[in-house]
C-alpha cells in the first residue's frame, strides 16, 4: 500500500484528520523520565500508543531527535509504530532539499534508514532536488508551499511572472507540484493553518491533493477556518498536525491520558466542521 493509499484508508477507518507531531523536548517531560537514558523513545512511544486510535498519521520531527543524539530512538520509534499500529503512516518531518547524490542520500535516509512512509521536502532548489523522493512511488513527498510561520511571506508571497501569469510564489509552487511533479500521485503540500485564505487558494489550484496543515494549537490556527477552506469534496484531504498541545497536555504522571484526551478533542472538533 502506498503512502497516499494508507492515508486515505486511515481517514476512513479512524474517522480522523489528526496528525500528532512527535517533537520531543526532554525539559518538558514528566519527572518520571528525569533519569531515564532512553527517555526520548519511551516518552514518544507512550504518546503514540495513547493517541493512535484518534489519528490518521504521526509526524516525528528529525531535529528534535538528532539534537539529542537520539537518531536510534527515532528509528526504533518508527519501527514501533509500524509494528504496534499497522496501517498508520509516518511522515518524517525533515524538510530536505538538495541536489545530485546528496538528494539521493536524503531519500535513502528517510525511506531506507528510518523507514518513514513520507517525508517533508523543500522545493526551492528545483525539481532535481526532490526528484529522488518523487521517484519512490510508494512513498509520500510532502512539499513546502505556504508555511505556518510568521515570516513565511518574506519569500513565499513574492510576486513572480511565470507561464504568462503574475502571482505569489507559493501559488506557482502549488501549480508546479500538482501539474508536473506529481507523476506518481505521491505528492502532498504543506499549507499552514494560520493562513486560511491561502489554504482556499491552494485548494482551488491543486484539487484533491492532500495537505499537511501545521499551525493549530500552539500556533493559533483556527480549526473551523482550516476545514471549511481546505477540505476536499468528500470531507477529507487534510492532515491537521498538532504537536505541543498534545505532547505536553500534562506535565504529570497522567501525560499519556492527557495526550489522548487532547487528540480526541481535536479529532472531534475537526469532525464538527467536515
Amino acid at each position: 500500500m502506498t503512502f497516499i493509499e494508507a492515508l486515505k484508508h486511515r481517514w476512513q477507518q479512524a474517522n480522523s484528520l489528526v496528525c500528532v507531531g512527535l517533537d520531543p523536548e526532554p525539559a518538558k517531560f514528566p519527572a518520571k523520565f528525569t533519569n531515564d537514558p532512553d527517555a526520548i523513545f519511551a516518552f514518544c512511544r507512550d504518546i503514540a500508543d495513547a493517541t493512535a486510535e484518534y489519528v490518521c498519521c504521526f509526524k516525528p520531527q528529525i531535529a528534535h531527535f538528532a539534537a539529542h543524539g537520539a537518531e536510534s530512538a527515532l528509528e526504533r520509534l518508527i519501527a514501533h509504530i509500524h509494528a504496534t499500529h499497522p496501517g498508520i503512516p509516518v511522515i518524517l518531518d525533515a524538510k530536505r532539499g538538495d541536489i545530485g547524490s546528496t538528494a539521493q542520500q536524503y531519500a535513502a535516509e528517510a525511506f531506507d534508514r528510518y523507514q518513514a512512509d513520507a517525508v517533508t521536502a523543500n522545493p526551492y532548489l528545483g525539481r532535481d532536488s526532490v526528484q529522488p523522493f518523487l521517484n519512490r512511488a510508494d512513498k509520500g513527498v510532502v512539499i513546502l508551499c505556504r508555511t505556518s510561520n510568521a515570516g513565511a511571506g518574506d519569500l513565499q508571497d513574492l510576486s513572480i511572472h511565470a507561464d504568462g501569469n503574475t502571482r505569489p510564489l507559493y501559488q506557482h509552487v502549488a501549480e508546479k507540484v500538482a501539474g508536473e511533479w506529481n507523476g506518481h500521485g505521491n505528492c502532498a503540500l504543506v499549507v499552514g493553518a494560520t493562513w486560511p485564505a491561502q489554504l482556499r487558494e491552494v485548494r482551488a489550484i491543486v484539487g484533491e491533493m492532500p495537505f499537511l496543515v501545521p499551525g493549530v494549537g500552539a500556533q493559533g490556527g483556527d480549526v473551523e477556518a482550516v476545514v471549511k477552506n481546505a477540505r476536499t469534496t468528500d470531507g477529507t484531504g487534510l492532515v491537521v498536525s498538532s504537536s505541543r498541545a498534545i505532547l505536553y497536555a500534562s506535565g504529570g504522571d497522567d501525560y499519556a491520558d492527557a495526550a489522548a484526551h487532547a487528540a480526541r478533542t481535536l479529532r472531534d472538533q475537526i469532525n464538527r466542521y467536515r
